[in-house]
């Protein structure tokens, strides 16, 4: 029985060359499925249209174009905003945050084809195979799962060769430098000199974090419940607002990581990605909370939002823990409206000059030295000894008495 298999479609070497090969392989017949989360075109000149076609030249029996461009704005992004989402304390889960997109649009196409299997083409030492393989077994668990450039064994040039010998139009060259994925929250950079952590990384794969101003760039950026409404006063999607500061902030070089991050396999890897609209919108956020949050409620949620971001990044998405996290982050972002202001200065420095909020717990009455000052001093004698009474007894009754032993 010819089985079909619905496969993650980039339009790229490597899913274009596995299209072939589940065929041959497998006898299947292969659903491509290309899954638009924000991808620009300007890197390769090609429109998704472009990208059937390649899929159906490969063999493909149907090929599909999802737009979820605004999906992963307003139902992946806006949670990682909410969590202040920083892999190891850096990365802004780049590709992360897409996979579980493509992984829902995977899984839906394959009820929609009455398909047995997906597949994806990742290898055997990256993130992605986790992600892609833990989401779908999390949706549809009755789904095989097929991961072609882990068992098929060829090089670059091999799969170069083997599009060309099934006349695959792949348009790349054997010399391909650098591994590049992109999304709407940003870019990933790998390989070429990058693998070599002691090496300056290159500037020639960077496209969002160019220098291409020599003026300083000033903005707000208004929140309304923890989602980005606006910027400067004017109202705009959340996915315009990100594209808005990838343009505005990466224009003055901000936005650009180079970091080795450990990866879920047990490999540690050195990774560069531009992300100056992800950066920041989650760094105006975690000000505005400063301004809003109550202050154990502050803590609290500091120590899962961690937590949170090693889920993503492990291809738990789906997971019921992280669901729950969702919950209390969701509480957490109640009162967070408000406003913050941000100056971008060439070559890549941030300032946050101000925040507002009709929310606000800062009192002035309370924080101000000056004639204003509505703080209760004689009240904090009582409290800083109630607050000290536990260390003092242990130090009369145990630490001026020794050990004991």
């Amino acid at each position: 029985m010819t089985e079909r298999i619905v496969l993650a479609y980039s339009g790229g070497l490597d899913t274009s060359v596995a299209i072939r090969w589940l065929i041959e392989e497998h006898d299947a017949e292969v659903i491509a499925v290309s899954v638009d989360v924000g991808q620009s075109s300007d890197s390769t000149g090609e429109e998704w249209e472009d990208i059937r076609q390649r899929a159906f030249a490969a063999g493909a029996k149907e090929a599909i174009v999802v737009d979820a461009r605004d999906e992963m704005a307003n139902e992946y992004c806006v949670p990682a905003i909410a969590a202040n989402a920083a892999y190891e304390g850096k990365y802004p889960l780049v590709s992360a945050l897409s996979r579980p997109v493509i992984v829902k649009h995977l899984v839906e196409q394959a009820r929609v084809f009455d398909a047995n299997a997906v597949a994806h083409g990742c290898t055997g030492k990256g993130n992605d195979q986790v992600r892609f393989e833990v989401g779908t077994r999390a949706l549809a668990p009755h789904l095989k799962v097929y991961a072609p450039a882990r068992l098929w064994g060829m090089t670059r040039e091999d799969s170069v060769d083997y599009a060309a010998k099934w006349n695959i139009p792949i348009g790349q060259s054997k010399a391909k430098i650098y591994s590049i994925d992109e999304n709407l929250w940003g870019r990933a950079i790998e390989c070429g000199a990058i693998e070599d952590p002691w090496a300056t990384a290159p500037s020639e794969p960077n496209t969002l974090t160019k220098v291409r101003t020599n003026e300083s760039v000033e903005l707000v950026i208004s929140f309304d419940q923890g989602v980005p409404v606006a910027l400067d006063g004017v109202t705009k999607t959340v996915a315009d607002i990100i594209d808005d500061l990838n343009l505005r902030a990466g224009s003055t070089g901000f936005g650009r990581l180079d970091m080795v991050e450990n990866r879920r396999v047990g490999i540690k890897s050195r990774e560069v990605y531009e992300c100056p609209g992800a950066l920041a919108l989650i760094a105006a956020h975690a000000d505005l909370e400063d301004l809003c949050l109550e202050r154990d409620l502050h803590h609290e949620k500091a120590r899962l939002e961690p937590r949170w971001a090693e889920l993503v990044y492990d291809g738990m998405w789906f997971s019921p823990l992280k669901q729950a996290i969702d919950a209390f982050m969701t509480e957490t972002q109640r009162f967070v409206t408000g406003d913050v202001r941000m100056r971008f200065d060439p070559p890549g420095a941030l300032h946050i000059e101000g925040r507002r909020s009709p929310y606000a717990l800062y009192d002035h009455g309370l924080a101000t030295y000056d004639a204003a000052d509505t703080f209760r001093h004689e009240d904090s004698a009582g409290f800083v000894r109630l607050w000290g009474l536990g260390v003092a007894t242990w130090s009369e009754k145990q630490l001026s008495k020794g050990s004991g032993r």
